[in-house]
């Protein structure tokens, strides 16, 4: 049994997986269904059959010489491209020339967007010269199988969140610490968020709990924590967006938990839902700043932790929603203020105050950062 194959259960696809992944996928009712729905909702309820019937045909036309993971990725990268264009106003990069393309790096960054917060690191790497992310994504997320083999075609691995007993997570987590070893030993890096969850109020705290799961493949090699954590080239990365598509949908999450003492009941479908809001929302501009490798002495997860998230708010790009959300007069960005007043008179009465405050969070954060730095 060859290494790769230790993690059949969770890791990307091959590319000797690809054709039967992609043929399953086209046999997926559930699929199909979801493609007429989004694209074709007119006319899926008349002709439902027809509809279906042509959309596979057309993805049998359209995947017939995709035969590897790169080919998969090029053709996501013209969606990427198009995807752009319609829904932001451009997409920046900073950092990346303090990296080096033949290494493989860990890189944790804080977390929005359930799908563009990977796929835009992953398009700063790919305009760059880097290889490609393999992405970790919750178990929560793969319900349905077709998600699964969407995943897993784009390089994603499996975070299995789902275990119930402590034996069980212990085991998953020992074989996600592997996993991430593994393949930062074949120089593929890793993108990973910084807690379970986006940060729906806008607060991006790195949880320990995921830098201990880190370390478990070096303890179990009777490494020192500071030492294995040196070996995993740790990059934090801060991804900013103007306008979040989901900050109404957040806000309203938050405002449930508030009025119910912190009891919410998610949609079936409702992570489907942010995904597909996410990625066809308008987003203004994005900015993704990758950070400096870490590489300093850190005795335990929590002093790690805490320079994680330095760097994520320092290198945090604070647009003009960002400081006029917390209360600062922009006299040059007259536009903005009027475009940010417009977004925010649409939000429901009840839900202001918290989308105020979840574009203001990184404002404070960084203010905090940067002053405990200088005392």
């Amino acid at each position: 049994m060859s290494d790769t194959d230790l993690f059949k259960d969770i890791r990307p696809y091959r590319d000797d997986e690809v054709a039967d992944a992609i043929q399953r996928l086209i046999r997926d009712d559930e699929f199909i269904s979801a493609i007429a729905h989004y694209r074709f909702a007119a006319l899926s309820n008349v002709g439902g059959p027809v509809i279906k019937a042509l959309i596979r045909l057309y993805l049998s036309w359209r995947w017939r010489k995709l035969h590897t993971v790169r080919e998969i990725q090029q053709e996501v990268a013209s969606y990427m491209n198009n995807m752009i264009g319609k829904t932001t106003q451009g997409v920046t990069y900073s950092g990346l020339d303090k990296l080096d393309p033949k290494q493989g790096y860990l890189f944790i960054s804080n977390h929005r967007d359930i799908a563009m917060d990977p796929a835009f690191v992953n398009w700063g790497l790919h305009s760059n010269g880097f290889n490609t992310v393999r992405i970790a994504i919750g178990d929560n997320l793969l319900r349905k199988p077709c998600a699964a083999e969407l995943m897993r075609l784009n390089k994603s691995f499996i975070v299995k969140r789902s275990m119930k007993g402590p034996r069980e997570m212990m085991k998953a987590f020992s074989e996600l610490s592997a996993y991430l070893r593994h393949s930062l030993d074949e120089h593929q890096s890793i993108w990973i968020a910084q807690k379970e969850g986006r940060a729906k109020d806008g607060c991006d705290k790195t949880d320990p709990a995921i830098l201990k799961m880190f370390y478990m493949e070096g303890k179990r090699q009777k490494i020192p924590f500071a030492d294995y954590i040196k070996t995993l080239n740790l990059v934090p990365v801060s991804i900013a967006y103007e306008y979040d598509p989901g900050d109404q949908a957040k806000a309203r999450e938050l405002y449930a938990k508030s009025a119910s003492q912190g009891a919410y009941e998610k949609r079936e479908f409702e992570d489907v839902e942010s995904i597909v809001q996410g990625i066809v929302g308008q987003k203004g501009r994005v900015h993704v700043a990758f950070g400096d490798p870490i590489q300093g002495e850190f005795d335990n997860a929590d002093q790690l932790a805490s320079e994680i998230d330095r760097q994520i708010y320092t290198n945090y790009h604070l647009f003009p929603t960002n400081l006029l959300a917390a209360g600062q007069t922009l006299d040059d960005h007259q536009a903005d203020a009027q475009a940010f007043a417009q977004h925010i008179a649409a939000v429901p009465p009840e839900l202001k105050d918290i989308v105020l405050s979840m574009y203001a969070k990184p404002v404070e954060n960084s203010a905090n950062a940067k002053e405990t730095a200088t005392s």
